[in-house]
């Protein structure tokens, strides 16, 4: 085998594949908002060409062309900006399409963080693709300092059962195998369906009632709204409202795996911090 070029990039994929480009990528698609915020996260910002809707964060991606949604890509738009590597989500994007893309030549860069690390490591292989290792690199160190920090503060902290909120109809979930489920750990909760096997168990009401968590934390479906907390409110025997610990987090920085996951831990952690000084 040749040897690669010194400046011919590769790196492992979420899918345990191989990608090697024979330059750093200078027009990179991202085909999901997560792994928009993790190629700007990398450094690789004025790279991108294109992104899909609701890539909002970095606000400046909002001024980047969109080809579509995560779960329907326009090709034709996306193949006309001529990209030289398309980051995609390995459960988000249609199978098919990416295979499309690959076939036509494209280097298809699979991604999907499913731990503290995997935020880290993303960051790490998505700047090496793009030749931007000194941002990336210093990006993920500083993500995983925080994440330690956050480990050795709460690692003998008294538990707090926690029952979190992912969507209201149907009410749903997470276990403690999610990435929001590590974050429940970290912070010393005790995830109240963490045993359940799916990743996003559905819910019933009466499962949350007989259950009766000590805190309950929740995004809603904006950065502003309460109204799912709200709703438990009718249940004034539930420990978590009669001890007034409902609180929320900005869905944005604790649904998405990337490196503002830390800020949203930080949130995460104060809040169960403020349920053990109400017993």
């Amino acid at each position: 085998m040749s040897e690669a070029r010194a400046d011919a990039p590769c790196a492992v994929d979420d899918r345990g594949r191989e990608v090697c480009l024979e330059r750093p990528a200078s027009r990179i698609a991202a085909l999901s908002p997560g792994a928009t915020e993790l190629t700007w996260a990398a450094g690789a910002g004025d790279q991108v060409v294109a992104v899909v809707a609701y890539s909002d964060y970095p606000p400046e991606a909002a001024e980047v062309v969109s080809v579509g949604s995560h779960t329907r890509v326009d090709l034709e738009r996306l193949l006309a900006l001529a990209p030289d590597l398309v980051i995609g989500w390995v459960t988000g994007n249609p199978a098919e399409q990416l295979e499309t893309l690959e076939s036509l030549g494209l280097p298809v860069f699979m991604i999907e963080p499913r731990t503290f690390e995997g935020v880290a490591s993303a960051v790490e292989r998505l700047a090496r693709l793009a030749g931007t290792e000194a941002v990336g690199n210093a990006e993920a160190m500083r993500f995983r300092g925080g994440i330690t920090e956050l480990a050795q503060r709460h690692a003998e902290a008294e538990p707090v059962s926690v029952f979190y909120q992912v969507w209201d109809e149907p009410l749903m979930t997470i276990n403690d195998e999610h990435l929001i489920g590590q974050v429940v750990t970290l912070c010393g909760g005790v995830n109240v369906f963490g045993a359940l096997p799916r990743l996003v168990p559905r819910l019933d009401e009466e499962s949350v009632l007989a259950a009766d968590p000590e805190a309950i934390l929740a995004g809603g479906m904006g950065e502003e709204n309460r109204g799912w907390l709200d709703h438990w409110t009718r249940y004034p025997a539930l420990t978590a409202v009669a001890r007034d610990n409902l609180f929320f987090v900005p869905p944005s920085l604790i649904q998405r795996p990337t490196p503002r996951l830390l800020e949203g831990s930080r949130i995460f952690c104060d809040k169960l911090e403020v349920a053990r000084g109400r017993r």
